[in-house]
């Protein structure tokens, strides 16, 4: 690129720090880009915001911002489009991202946007009520259009709901090595890795100190945002694990990384988390399982897996499938198929039911 760092304006907004003034010198939105190039990026996608007219005093610009943010802590916001397809470029291989443009913009920055492996779809915002629908089928990582912000919401609320699910790490065991158990050596080593991990936080003891130790690696590595990471330290207890599970605060993501990369430090500063949740699954499932007579019943996943991923599934066959996290089914059979027809428009992916006998 032909501007330096230094000549680019990018504003990151993040919770409670959309209060402050947005248009803070260019020497403190300096140092913040230097510390958290010097941070750790555990989450599994960011959302970035690129709009050159945007005016950072406009009360619609920071209500938009507050409303996006239900969604997804972390909005990188840029104001520059060069700047923004540097930050795209330079960014870790295995994060994906979100990116919201204006349609004035999109002629010129699709061209060179469209190809990088790390985009994972593009959402245009546009004040108007002209939609360039052709553009849909011009650029595959546009995924939609829209001209108000409760819809753009709701459409990335969705996108991401669908990465995660395509993003959980999963491990195959084939039937050769369910028969050859006793030589550990050819089983694969993220299966072995996983029960290892689960055995062993599972058994480990979780004080407060764990708990604050993980808010701290919150706070410095900025993988949660500073009003739901105050929130966690105030509110947090084993008995909320599954509702900070689901809450869309970024815990979610963090886990889902870790889990994913075999990030080994953050499973373990998670561990407390981990076991948390566990449990509670298991008291709610004592809890429940009378109240259906213990009767079997379906449960449906709908999900993407890449091709590879798929061509392995195939070879396991009266083998093993691991999914190296917590799952999210449901009774509902169309409701997964959504998530799978889903998946199967993106490349190189395969849309797959799960199905499964509780």
């Amino acid at each position: 690129m032909s501007e330096s760092k230094s000549n680019y304006k990018k504003i990151r907004i993040s919770g409670s720090e959309s209060d402050q003034n947005a248009a803070e010198s260019s020497k403190s939105t300096a140092s913040s880009d230097v510390r958290k190039s010097q941070q750790r990026v555990a989450q599994n996608c960011l959302l970035l915001w690129v709009d050159t007219s945007i005016d950072q005093t406009n009360e619609d610009y920071e209500n938009t911002l507050k409303q996006i943010r239900t969604i997804i802590d972390d909005v990188n916001v840029f104001t520059q489009r060069d700047a923004c397809i540097e930050f795209l470029t330079d960014a870790q291989e295995d994060i994906k991202f979100f990116l919201v443009i204006k349609d004035t913009m999109c002629q010129q920055i699709m061209p060179l946007i469209n190809g990088i492996p790390q985009l994972y779809g593009i959402y245009i915002f546009n004040d108007t009520k002209m939609l360039h629908e052709e553009w849909t089928k011009q650029w595959d990582k546009i995924k939609s259009m829209h001209t108000n912000i409760d819809d753009l919401c709701q459409a990335l609320q969705n996108g991401i709901k669908q990465f995660n699910q395509d993003s959980i790490a999963m491990s195959f065991i084939t039937a050769n090595e369910m028969a050859s158990t006793n030589n550990l050596n050819q089983l694969e080593p993220t299966f072995m890795y996983t029960q290892i991990f689960k055995e062993i936080l599972l058994d480990m003891q979780h004080g407060e100190q764990v708990i604050r130790q993980f808010i701290a690696y919150c706070r410095y590595n900025n993988c949660v945002s500073p009003t739901n990471i105050n929130r966690f330290e105030n509110e947090y207890s084993s008995k909320l694990a599954i509702w900070w599970y689901t809450f869309p605060s970024d815990i979610y993501s963090m886990l889902n990384y870790a889990l994913r990369t075999m990030d080994a430090d953050i499973i373990i500063t998670m561990g407390f988390f981990l076991r948390d949740v566990h449990e509670q699954i298991q008291h709610l499932y004592e809890q429940q399982v009378n109240s259906y007579g213990r009767k079997p019943f379906l449960v449906y996943r709908g999900q993407g897996l890449m091709k590879s991923d798929f061509e392995r599934l195939q070879k396991t066959k009266d083998g093993l499938l691991s999914f190296n996290n917590f799952l999210s089914t449901s009774k509902d059979k169309e409701l997964s198929l959504v998530f799978a027809e889903c998946a199967s428009t993106k490349p190189d992916t395969i849309g797959i039911l799960f199905c499964n006998v509780h």
